[in-house]
């Protein structure tokens, strides 16, 4: 039988997911779709993309909206519907109408949410609404349906600054851009979200209704450039109250909802009283190199080590590494490494990025594995192309693999990609070394002294 590719079997799982979504009646389970990514994956993409975005935003800081936010979220993220991830809740000093939540946890919501809600079933309906799309795991599936490998380059990156490859995904409405793969649902995903909200809510004590007419009320304002923010990450799936009111039927027992905690218009007044929304500042030193800068010159002199996760490898001086020593996934690169593209992301045009990718059969060979990951990464990068043969290595006892590719350069001209896999109990280990073909000879000693660093733990 022929070897179905990579992409096909993506769609195939996909169209099933979607089917899946399309066939769904008031009071069928509801349960996460197509996911590449682990649970325990969202919860690390989750804490570092927040970790980036607090330090982009206006926090508040009043211990009794904090206090309010976390009583009202935690009381809805303890039902067993939540999926029992570590969230945190966050209010940020903007007084537009929004509110998101990233993979794992992570919830942030604008003040200017509190100020339109008429009262706390309202506003709680929209963190029972968030709370869902982590539960079912929504942003890391969108992420998954666009054959995404872990965002080597994007969210463990983590460059902080306005055009940073966080800042590409992590955009909704902040100054971090709108079209996130996580962050922008599709109407099923909405249509979901809705349905799990309404039992969070129900079992918080809330009438699920009020988080349908509340969203209701967004959409009359509408989604263009002058209505919610809100809108533009989440599009209405339509006929919202009559959706929720149709689950509500099929809860067991009619609910006897309360009417909040008592403190709604306490808050609302404390949000009144907080100062202007201050605009963050981005440091100099984050700023993104343009392409017509150039590439840096080739390292030199000694090396530095780094301890990640799971593995540790040394790196030249004058390097930065982004991801953070508890991530999986690296960046490893000088600052001028970062090339601003012409449609305002960011490349890694010089560095290396190490990570992880996990097959789609556990018992593939290291070669079988190497060739779906270079299947990956060319689906994200049409230019790219192996160029020359493969050669085995042995790293620390474990098999590997180098293999060299070649590409388009965000310097312009040719790149070179020297990939080195390695078969590992974690997944396949991968370093990606980038630099420009011209002169690239003059890196391969940084490679080769990575190459010779790597050991992993355990």
């Amino acid at each position: 039988m022929k070897r179905r590719s990579f992409l096909s079997a993506v769609l195939v799982l996909v169209m099933g997911f979607y089917a899946g979504c399309a066939t769904r009646q008031p009071g069928d389970p509801l349960k996460p779709g197509y996911n590449v990514y682990s649970p325990e994956q969202d919860v690390e993409l989750g804490r570092e993309a927040a970790a980036e975005i607090r330090k982009q935003v206006d926090v508040v800081n009043n211990p009794a909206l904090q206090n309010y936010i976390n009583r009202i979220g935690k009381q809805l993220a303890s039902r067993p519907e939540a999926g029992g991830y570590p969230y945190e809740f966050t209010f940020i000093n903007d007084d537009s109408i929004n509110a998101f939540a990233l993979p794992g946890g992570p919830i942030f919501a604008h003040t200017g949410l509190l100020k339109h809600a008429e009262n706390e079933a309202e506003f709680a309906g929209v963190l029972a609404h968030e709370i869902s799309h982590v539960a079912l795991r929504h942003g890391t599936s969108q992420a998954s349906k666009a054959n995404m490998i872990q965002l080597p380059a994007v969210l463990a990156g983590a460059i902080i600054g306005q055009d940073s490859a966080l800042a590409q995904l992590g955009q909704i409405g902040l100054g971090l851009g709108v079209n996130s793969i996580f962050l922008k649902y599709s109407r099923e995903a909405e249509k979901e979200a809705d349905a799990l909200g309404a039992r969070i809510m129900a079992g918080a004590g809330y009438d699920p209704v009020a988080m349908a007419t509340f969203f209701q009320k967004l959409e009359a304002q509408g989604g263009g450039s002058g209505g919610p923010q809100f809108l533009a990450s989440h599009p209405s799936p339509g006929n919202r109250v009559e959706n929720v009111r149709a689950e509500i039927q099929t809860f067991q027992q009619p609910a006897q909802y309360n009417a909040g905690t008592g403190e709604f218009p306490r808050m609302k007044q404390q949000v009144a009283q907080l100062p202007a929304p201050k605009r963050p500042q981005q440091a100099a030193a984050n700023a993104i190199t343009p392409a017509s800068a150039g590439p840096p010159a080739a390292p030199r002199g000694g090396f530095q080590q780094i301890q990640g996760q799971t593995f540790s490898v040394a790196y030249p001086n004058g390097w930065e590494t982004f991801g953070g020593q508890q991530s999986s996934v690296l960046t490893i690169a000088p600052r001028q490494g970062l090339v601003r593209g012409g449609q305002g992301g960011v490349a890694l045009g010089y560095g290396a990025v190490l990570s992880y990718y996990r097959p789609r059969s556990p018992r593939a060979n290291l070669q079988t594995a190497t060739q779906e990951l270079i299947g990956q990464l060319q689906q994200g990068n049409p230019g790219l192309r192996v160029s020359g043969g493969s050669r085995n290595v042995q790293v620390q006892g474990s098999a590997g693999m180098i293999v060299n590719l070649a590409g388009q350069s965000p310097y312009g001209g040719s790149e070179r990609n020297v990939l080195l896999t390695v078969a590992r109990p974690e997944g396949l280990f991968y370093m990606v070394f980038v630099g420009p073909e011209q002169g690239f000879s003059q890196l391969e000693p940084a490679f080769e002294e990575m190459l010779r660093s790597i050991r992993f733990r355990g």
